[in-house]
């Protein structure tokens, strides 16, 4: 691909001009390579004393580059996959012919400049210094290791001469990815206020989990329904400590997520903030599944009614695009006392069998209830030989069997959690007794 000439100059004025994909280096890298321009731009006109500063700008670019693993080349394209401006946002959600005109001749200027920008990598960067401040060998130019798993899109920008013929196939990038804290993650937690991304998810694969094949084929079910734009059930997932249902919830994001899956924990204490973040997420096109993990609630609390609002919804309509997945090991989830039970007494409720009533009935607002009992010897001896299976585990049956059945009798009796345990036991085990090669 041939390079047009340009200078530096050229770029740093053609960079302050982008409209829409501003952000792209609103960055720590973004900012240290508008820096680095404009220090080779004020040594060109100064003394020896600020090529110092242009050298310094290139380590500093160097060093943010070599810190994320990536090219120059690689950052810029993941920026542009992953922006949210007033663009990708809209060509998400609607046609590209559909987009006010203003708005695409901005994004196809912009790409033309980003291109630019593109080009001029550490090569480039090195002429300049070069010109300026000549050294006995040129500056080392950072390349990264070709990425393990490049977002989709990256290969066809780094194969198109012209950037602004890219505009349709990164509209239905936009589409399938999501933007923004979207795009860039599939997992996030309620923190603080805010949605927190999670880079590396704890996502088993749905296969890993056996022992409960109806549950999980159940819940498949709603979740394809939901990703599918079909009316989709809360789901209410309870039984015995162990028995994998928050590792099933999780499950889903690895089966899903590049379907538009996006998994949204959300701790009890944060419940009250369920309402705002069912309004924040309603007009995004991803589905989303606000997990709530070990749920239950005193009977004083409120945090339950703000439950209530996301399931049934209130004036405002409950968006379609998201369901609750909760975990409990209680059945009825506001807790209920014999005091509770309507007796003829002075100074009692006149209608106390209305507060029973709506106590038991919080957990049919679930639509869908999964039980998960304590697993018996054969489950739990199916869930060893499986995870042995999947783990490479080369033990004779019959001791795999005697020996896991001994670790449940001393640990935590039968579940998918305690043959998970043992099982990461025998591997450090049989790993510890190998000879070394």
């Amino acid at each position: 691909m041939s390079i047009p000439a340009v200078s530096a100059d050229a770029i740093l004025q053609q960079a302050a001009s982008l409209l829409v994909y501003q952000s792209v280096l609103e960055t720590e890298i973004g900012r240290s390579f508008i820096e680095l321009l404009q220090a080779i731009h004020r040594a060109k006109r100064a003394p020896t004393l600020k090529t110092l500063g242009c050298l310094r700008a290139y380590g500093r670019w160097f060093c943010l580059l070599a810190e994320q693993n990536q090219s120059w080349q690689e950052y810029l394209l993941n920026q542009i996959l992953q922006a949210d401006n007033p663009f990708s946002r809209r060509a998400q959600l609607q046609d590209l012919a559909t987009l006010p005109t203003g708005l695409l001749q901005a994004a196809r200027q912009d790409l033309q400049i980003l291109q630019r920008l593109y080009w001029c990598d550490g090569e480039q960067l090195n002429l300049w210094i070069q010109a300026i401040a000549p050294l006995p060998q040129p500056m080392i130019v950072w390349h990264s290791p070709p990425p393990t798993q490049a977002l989709s899109g990256q290969a066809q920008f780094a194969a198109t001469t012209d950037w602004t013929e890219m505009l349709p196939i990164l509209a239905q990038h936009y589409q399938r990815e999501g933007v923004g804290l979207f795009a860039q993650y599939r997992a996030f937690r309620w923190q603080s206020g805010q949605l927190v991304g999670i880079a590396h998810p704890d996502a088993p694969q749905l296969d890993v989990l056996v022992g409960y094949e109806a549950q999980k084929a159940a819940l498949v079910q709603n979740t394809e329904s939901l990703l599918n734009g079909f009316p989709a059930l809360h789901v209410l997932l309870y039984g015995s400590r162990g028995t994998g249902k928050s590792s099933l919830v999780k499950a889903l994001l690895h089966e899903f997520g590049d379907r538009g899956l996006r998994l949204i924990e959300v701790a009890k204490a944060e419940l009250t903030a369920l309402p705002a973040i069912a309004d924040q997420l309603r007009a995004v096109p991803q589905k989303f599944i606000l997990f709530v993990d070990d749920l239950s609630f005193e009977e004083d609390e409120a945090a339950y009614k703000a439950l209530k609002v996301v399931m049934e919804g209130h004036l405002t309509a409950r968006p379609q695009n998201l369901v609750v997945y909760a975990t409990s090991n209680r059945r009825h989830l506001i807790r209920e006392f014999f005091a509770d039970r309507p007796a003829p007494r002075d100074g009692d409720e006149v209608h106390a069998w209305d507060t029973v009533q709506e106590k038991l009935s919080f957990s049919d607002r679930f639509g869908l209830t999964l039980t998960f009992e304590p697993a018996n010897q054969a489950t739990y001896l199916q869930i060893v030989q499986h995870l042995a299976q999947q783990s490479g585990l080369t033990v004779v049956p019959a001791e795999l069997e005697f020996r896991a059945l001994q670790w449940a009798t001393r640990h935590n009796g039968r579940s998918g959690r305690t043959a998970r345990q043992f099982i990461d036991f025998l591997q450090a085990e049989v790993a510890l007794n190998s000879p070394l090669e």
